[in-house]
């Protein structure tokens, strides 16, 4: 999993309340367990209409947000079904940070095992935010994780919280795999003790 630490980035405004799982990506696009691949059908339903032409008016179909990272969206975003595809297609898709006011439980946790840092604003910040996104790709939003803080492309400072254990993971780019194998020494020492104890086993 990527480092996670700064982010300058075109925001894409999204605002929309209960954006869920199923409009992330679509079930039919559930078979794979691959991470990756999944990008061109984010927000699927949303982006093409039936003979799978890109709907000009969708946010990420527009010229200026075509390279966003970040998301600016409303109120319980990542509601529904607790499928892991949604922050896979997301992530695979370039987007590495979302802004809104409130997430899904699970959905949030997710994100965090996939190198995207979800933030929680106040929904006043979330409209500041998200009235900067709609210029377009000449305005840039800054993310600073090790700082908590998101710098406004007029220079509008807002502050965050975060859980330092999921804060240590995303900025050291560890996934689950990868804070095992923070303890991979103390791993082998166990098996080849045990292995010594019990060599029937």
């Amino acid at each position: 999993m990527n480092k996670f630490t700064t982010l300058s980035g075109i925001a894409a405004p999204m605002p929309l309340i209960n954006i869920d799982t199923d409009m992330i990506i679509p079930k039919q696009f559930l078979k794979t367990i691959k991470r990756s691949g999944l990008g061109v059908n984010l927000f699927d339903e949303m982006r093409y209409d039936d003979d799978r032409n890109e709907i000009p008016d969708f946010v990420l179909n527009k010229p200026q947000y075509r390279d966003a990272q970040i998301i600016v969206a409303g109120d319980n975003f990542g509601c529904g079904s607790s499928r892991e595809h949604a922050p896979w297609a997301i992530a695979d898709f370039g987007i590495t940070c979302i802004i809104a006011p409130s997430y899904a439980d699970i959905f949030y946790s997710n994100c965090f095992k996939n190198g995207i840092l979800p933030i929680v604003l106040p929904q006043e910040q979330v409209d500041a935010l998200m009235k900067d996104a709609e210029k377009g790709a000449n305005a840039r939003i800054e993310i600073d994780l090790e700082n908590q803080s998101i710098t406004s492309s007029d220079g509008d400072v807002f502050t965050f919280e975060v859980d330092s254990f999921k804060k240590h993971c995303l900025m050291n780019g560890l996934d689950d795999i990868g804070l095992t194998m923070e303890k991979a020494a103390s791993i082998d020492t166990f098996e080849e003790s045990a292995s010594q104890s019990r060599p029937w086993v």
